[in-house]
């Protein structure tokens, strides 16, 4: 057997191998919590405080239909935001061409976390766990955690434009989230939100 020949069988068994350990197609890519998840080297973290009420904030995270009012790096998202439910997102970085995703809903918990899991293919290809963390800060205050996590066999050859273009993307939606949830709350003034809540 020629040189070439082993590579690509070994090569595929290497695939076979990392997609059977993998059977279980909803396990988590990253760890529970966010000290650890730090701790990897295939993730991408960014944090932005907000000056408005998780409520406010969570509101518009699920305002799906409104999105391309708003959102420069998730162009459309249309689907179930409940556990275990399906979304459909199309995501385009600066300067990057669309892509279309279908990820399964992780965790839906109001005011505080949206979570998902999207899968290029196969399992462990490349697999990229999606949140958005609300902390409150104070009663009208909130930070945002926004961040992915990464694991697959591509996911090296892909790195360099995850960590520049994406966190890029990442950045520039906190940013709009913020005027957005900022201006929303102004708007609707701080004594009219409490009435209303």
């Amino acid at each position: 057997m020629n040189r070439r020949r082993r590579t690509l069988w070994l090569f595929v068994f290497l695939i076979l191998a990392t997609l059977s350990s993998s059977a279980a197609t909803s396990e988590p890519v990253c760890p529970a919590s966010m000290e650890e998840q730090r701790k990897m080297p295939r993730q991408i973290t960014t944090e932005i405080e907000i000056a408005a009420p998780a409520e406010i904030v969570w509101k518009i995270l699920l305002e799906f239909e409104r999105y391309p009012e708003w959102n420069p790096f998730v162009k459309e998202i249309s689907g179930d935001p409940t556990p275990d439910g399906r979304l459909t997102i199309v995501v385009q970085p600066p300067g990057g061409s669309a892509m279309t995703f279908k990820p399964r809903v992780l965790k839906a918990e109001a005011p505080r976390e949206l979570r998902w899991l999207g899968k290029l293919f196969l399992p462990r290809l490349f697999d990229g766990e999606h949140s958005f963390v609300l902390d409150p800060l104070g009663e009208n205050r909130v930070r945002l955690t926004h961040s992915e996590c990464f694991r697959g066999l591509l996911v090296p050859m892909l790195w360099k434009g995850l960590d520049t273009d994406t966190r890029a993307g990442f950045e520039e939606l906190n940013q709009a989230l913020k005027a957005r949830a900022e201006e929303r709350f102004t708007a609707a003034g701080e004594d009219a939100w409490r009435q209303g809540t």
